[in-house]
């Protein structure tokens, strides 16, 4: 099974995220990440996606979204020519002698501590789906009291492939 990142820009109007979520769920589609935000044009909306499936399912999607009204262009984020991040933030329980190993292990990760409660961290990590897995593997024995996750965003690399409305 594969994965595909789209970026949508759309209209940045009421009712858009329920017909994108709509054409998923009525031909039994998975959505496996959604993240959205205006774009600097407050008049779209920039939507990432990230769909699994065969290779067939994956080029079903794209088009049934092309057709979508609202949906004003599509890109496939392709690793080599795409730069997808995400932001984590996890709390983890520390006790006094825990803090430190914790705070030293986010800084290798290039992470950082975002709030400190007597008997806790907030730890803000981001960066590829890859590197954030790797870190809360390094957390397992730890207590991970709370965990959330953005979602992938991405942009297309370069100026030549930029759509101006």
């Amino acid at each position: 099974m594969k994965k595909r990142v789209l970026s949508l820009l759309v209209d940045n109007t009421s009712g858009v995220l329920s017909h994108v979520a709509g054409l998923f769920s009525r031909r039994g589609y998975n959505i496996d990440s959604l993240t959205v935000g205006e774009t600097m044009d407050p008049r779209y909306s920039r939507m990432t996606i990230v769909a699994s499936g065969d290779e067939q399912t994956l080029d079903q999607i794209t088009k049934q979204l092309a057709k979508l009204i609202d949906v004003v262009d599509i890109k496939i984020l392709d690793e080599g020519t795409s730069v997808c991040r995400e932001l984590i933030l996890v709390k983890v329980r520390v006790d006094v002698h825990e803090r430190q190993d914790i705070i030293t292990m986010a800084n290798v990760f290039r992470g950082r501590v975002v709030d400190v409660g007597a008997d806790s961290l907030i730890i803000e990590l981001t960066g590829q789906q890859s590197k954030l897995d790797a870190f809360l593997r390094l957390l397992d024995g730890h207590e991970i009291l709370e965990l959330a996750r953005t979602g992938i965003t991405g942009l297309s690399r370069g100026a030549d492939d930029v759509r101006y409305l």
